[in-house]
């Protein structure tokens, strides 16, 4: 099923046809930066599906930019180190908007901590991002 995405720039606006294919390579992306240690590999997927004025908004961190973003992702794995990021589902869009839910936990353990990401898009890259956690250890 293919999505019309609507995206304004400046005074214009511009359409794309979203297929959900190309929702879920992004989220996929989206989460190879979560689980990404080396920080220049890290910052090349950031620069490849984020806008450079991108923000990340949850209720533990928010930051802006691509290094703002790149710094988030450093400080969980600081705090969680071995643990990994996973898709949970199929991601759900309509419009330039774009929701999806997520694990962390250890491979092969329950995950302890999951979520749910809201997206606004621009031109198919990540314009921002707010977080929800649903499940947080007690």
């Amino acid at each position: 099923m293919a999505n019309s995405i609507s995206t304004t720039h400046s005074s214009h606006s511009t359409s794309v046809t979203a297929t959900g294919e190309q929702m879920n390579n992004l989220v996929d992306l989206y989460i190879a930066v979560w689980n990404e240690t080396d920080a220049a590999r890290r910052a090349g997927l950031i620069a490849e599906i984020w806008t450079a004025d991108a923000s990340y908004r949850d209720p533990l961190m928010q930051g802006d930019g691509h290094a703002g973003i790149s710094q988030l992702v450093a400080a969980v794995h600081e705090r969680f180190p071995a643990f990994r990021f996973s898709r949970i589902g199929e991601p759900d869009f309509h419009g330039d908007h774009l929701r999806f839910s997520w694990a962390l936990g250890l491979d092969g353990e329950e995950a302890m901590v999951k979520g749910t990401d809201f997206a606004v898009l621009e031109h198919g890259r990540l314009r921002s991002v707010t977080g929800f956690l649903d499940q947080v250890p007690a």
